[in-house]
């Protein structure tokens, strides 16, 4: 009789001491996650400077102390023992998650209030709804779901039915960021 011999859990440290080798890492409850290297295209970097600009321009609006907003494959370590850390396309943190960071910060510590995740051809539908299930379950508020293909945005928030918001429409951050709102179309010009 064979015995199941549970899979051996990775610490973030360990999965960044891994050698760079073109290979895209996370950890998934301490559980060492892989896939290619996705090759981002000028659309994926356009949508998220677009994102990036249209939070910090909302988030200049608003009254000390500020949270931050952070692009470009953020690492943030969502949970510990086990680690679950990620890479995310954009995100903006509260003022009291951003003081805990030192300049020794190498990853986020904590979850956002918002992530966003810019679809690439490369991502499986198995794959993002797991990572928002990641997402979810480590307190962020709002996951945003960015779709260039079809130009929508996906909306999901802890125990609310997902919203799908087209170029038509607005999209909003309430309540989580407050006076946020945009035409969805200004994610995408």
């Amino acid at each position: 009789m064979s015995v199941a011999v549970a899979p051996k859990l990775m610490t973030t440290e360990e999965m960044l001491a891994l050698p760079e080798n073109g290979v895209e890492r996370w950890l998934v409850r301490g559980q060492l996650r892989e896939k290619p290297m996705t090759v981002r295209n000028r659309t994926h970097s356009r949508i998220m400077v677009r994102v990036g600009f249209l939070l910090e321009s909302w988030l200049e609006k608003q009254p000390e102390p500020r949270g931050s907003v952070l692009c470009g494959e953020v690492g943030v370590r969502l949970g510990r023992n086990p680690d679950t850390t990620f890479g995310v396309d954009v995100i903006y943190v509260s003022a009291d998650t951003a003081a805990r960071q030192t300049d020794e910060t190498t990853l986020i510590e904590g979850a956002p209030v918002l992530a966003v995740e810019i679809l690439s051809p490369s991502d499986t539908q198995e794959a993002i709804n797991d990572k928002i299930d990641d997402y979810l379950r480590a307190g962020v508020a709002v996951v945003w779901v960015v779709d260039p293909r079809r130009r929508t945005v996906q909306v999901i928030r802890p125990g609310e039915e997902p919203e799908l918001v087209n170029i038509r429409q607005e999209l909003s951050g309430e309540p989580h960021l407050p006076g946020f709102q945009v035409q969805a179309a200004q994610l995408f010009v």
